[in-house]
């Protein structure tokens, strides 16, 4: 489990995560999604004992990162999957890892073989390509078997085999009862993997929910509804809180009714429905909606020009983006 409270992070004037408080639970795999600059990788720098707090606590099944003797059997990490000796084999790699924490050679083997890195187990990780680099970074964070798991970006690099490989993964880690919590971009994937989102913006907190809830606060709460005799359902479905659209001959779209309303309406008076479906808002529209205010880099609406940031909220928190000051972090353009 990782447990924040109040965490706060300042560069000089400018702060990158502001009294951030949010749980990350076991047995599920947890989301973390935000902006670029949204404080995303300062906080997981924070959990890791990378970078200190100005103000606020963060622990890991119960203590401070620092405080675990063997750190890397609580918890195995992936924010950087190129943070390897470039001319090390991707083995001596994981069995220099596993010979300095006491985790037996053995283990090196079954990791290799869980990330499908077999065959260029004996090659120089620094001849990798993005993906197999992240197959090792995934590698030396599973090494210490931990109960929690922090991943950054984790299909960054990979084809689609790995893609369905890594979400496997990630949902078989976490039925086991480990704490997963994955940092992505990607929210197609985001919305095939995830059961819970935390969601940050310019260093606040902007959702800590469900990832059925998260989408059905953006949704319209509309009805896509097909039928060859539309016209005659319009008629029935007409009320004071209920707006009927068309936008095709054959479609309506209705506000005001459930689709078990709409279904049984027309049941009741033998209307054919072709479909029948509320209309919800995908992850990544629910995403664009609630982060809308904490954007900091913008793309002109043209499409050309240079992105500019966004003026930051009058509070004066978070007044830049977390990349000025932190170069451990990524930066957009």
């Amino acid at each position: 489990m990782i447990e924040a409270r109040s965490l706060t992070k300042r560069y000089g004037a400018k702060t990158a995560v502001a009294d951030l408080s949010f749980t990350v639970r076991p047995g599920i795999v947890t989301g973390f999604l935000g902006p670029n600059g949204a404080g995303k990788s300062t906080t997981m720098r924070m959990i890791l004992g990378l970078d200190r707090p100005s103000s606020g606590s963060v622990t890991v099944n119960g203590k401070a990162y620092a405080e675990h003797t063997a750190p890397l059997h609580e918890v195995g990490a992936l924010l950087e999957a190129k943070a390897i000796h470039t001319g090390r084999t991707a083995y001596n790699h994981l069995l220099a890892l596993a010979a300095t924490t006491g985790i037996p050679r053995s283990r090196v083997d079954e990791v290799i073989d869980v990330v499908g890195l077999r065959e260029v187990a004996r090659k120089r990780a620094g001849g990798f390509s993005l993906g197999m680099g992240q197959r090792l970074g995934i590698a030396s964070a599973l090494l210490g078997d931990p109960d929690t798991l922090i991943l950054d970006e984790p299909v960054n690099g990979l084809d689609p085999e790995g893609i369905l490989w890594i979400r496997n993964l990630l949902k078989d880690l976490a039925s086991e009862g480990r704490t997963v919590f994955v940092s992505s971009h990607l929210m197609s994937e985001m919305a095939l993997t995830a059961e819970h989102l935390i969601v940050i913006g310019q260093g606040r907190l902007i959702a800590d929910t469900s990832v059925a809830e998260f989408i059905s606060r953006a949704s319209s709460g509309s009805v896509k509804v097909r039928s060859p005799h539309a016209a005659r359902l319009r008629e029935l479905l007409a009320g004071p809180d209920v707006t009927v659209s068309s936008a095709e001959e054959g479609t309506l779209t209705v506000a005001g009714l459930t689709s078990d309303r709409i279904g049984t309406i027309a049941a009741e008076n033998q209307i054919t429905l072709f479909e029948l479906a509320p209309k919800e808002a995908s992850l990544e529209e629910a995403f664009m909606e609630l982060t809308n205010d904490a954007v900091e880099y913008r793309a002109p609406a043209s499409g050309t020009g240079t992105a500019k940031p966004v003026a930051a909220p009058a509070t004066g928190s978070n007044t830049g983006s977390e990349t000025d000051s932190n170069p451990d972090v990524e930066v957009t353009a």
